[in-house]
């Protein structure tokens, strides 16, 4: 079994750089290069839009740090396929498409109208706490098989 890939959801980026909690906690698996991220160039263009709004009052610095780093550890992926099932915000469906291309186990977000699906094509889609308690349990189960 290989690692853990995952496409994280712009409001799970946003919220790894500004709070703590359960996303900061996600990407920090990321960095240690426990968990693999996969995003798509639309999804890291939504990242960088929504990284300037002003109601999060990043500074410059914090904002190009942040991208450089995503960039730094995340595998781009360019999606050739058009999903188009998530029709209360069809945004949301440039997230199924970089999970799809980047063949990941997970998609991890806050995203009501997509945490609705709970799963795609075999992609797991789940919050920041209970893909940590997935991948923590699954870490346990085979720390117990190798002993």
């Amino acid at each position: 079994m290989g690692k853990t890939k995952a496409t994280l959801d712009t409001n799970i980026l946003i919220s790894a750089l500004g709070w703590e909690g359960n996303p900061k906690q996600v990407f920090a698996k990321v960095l240690k290069g426990e968990i693999k991220l996969v995003i798509s160039d639309k999804h890291f263009t939504e990242l960088e839009r929504v990284l300037d709004y002003t109601k999060f009052q990043f500074t410059e610095e914090q904002k190009g740090r942040f991208k450089a780093l995503v960039l730094a550890v995340a595998t781009l992926v360019k999606p050739e396929e058009k999903i188009k099932v998530i029709k209360e915000d069809p945004d949301d469906n440039i997230v199924l498409e970089c999970g799809v291309a980047g063949n990941v186990n997970y998609i991890v977000t806050g995203d009501p109208d997509l945490l609705k699906l709970k799963e795609f094509r075999g992609i797991k889609i789940r919050t920041p706490r209970e893909f940590l308690q997935e991948v923590n349990d699954a870490g346990a189960a085979r720390q117990i098989i190798v002993k």
